[in-house]
């Protein structure tokens, strides 16, 4: 649905929560300084225990700088998750060869547990059939156990691992087929990411 955010003034396609407060919508120039503050703000708090400091630090320099993230803003492939104006989720996607990848799915710590990241999830999942997709892959690093069960809640099975070598924990890869009655309860699980 294609609306105007009478707060920001924004237009673009949105989708709201059952409680009328949340909007799912592409993101837009403007945000780019929101969604590097989400990376900054959760990467230290998921991986800092599973794979130390200096894996956070090279994962924001090379991750969560603005011309990557600009980037993929510019292309139509990040959306975020905001309520009352403020951006407290997000999540960027796009292919890889003929796979439809998620790279990011974010949301504040503060707002865990209330639903955000399974919607940027479905919202995900329905660019994904949008562009003709079947499937969807999304990776991680072993360890990240919030990840994994969220996956999982979300119709993910794990396809296989990648050595991430130099004493890193593994990425793990998994997948989800999108069939056409592909109905995976996102509140099932509850919010983990």
């Amino acid at each position: 649905m294609t609306t105007m955010d009478a707060r920001s003034g924004r237009t673009g396609d949105t989708e709201e929560s059952p409680e009328g407060d949340l909007t799912i919508r592409q993101a837009e120039g403007n945000d780019l300084n929101d969604v590097i503050e989400i990376g900054h703000r959760t990467w230290p708090v998921i991986y800092e225990p599973i794979a130390g400091i200096d894996y956070v630090a090279m994962g924001l320099a090379k991750w969560w700088t603005s011309d990557v993230v600009a980037a993929s803003i510019r292309r139509g492939q990040t959306l975020v998750a905001e309520v009352a104006g403020d951006v407290i989720g997000m999540v960027a996607f796009g292919t890889q060869g003929d796979h439809f990848v998620v790279w990011k799915l974010y949301v504040l710590p503060e707002h865990h547990g209330k639903g955000i990241g399974s919607q940027l999830m479905e919202a995900v999942v329905e660019r994904a059939r949008d562009y003709g997709h079947a499937r969807i892959t999304v990776a991680y690093p072993d360890g990240n156990s919030y990840a994994e069960r969220f996956h999982r809640a979300h119709g993910f099975v794990e396809s296989h691992r990648e050595p991430s070598g130099s004493g890193l924990p593994d990425t793990i890869w998994m997948v989800r087929e999108l069939g056409p009655a592909d109905e995976v309860s996102a509140g099932a699980a509850g919010e983990v990411t």
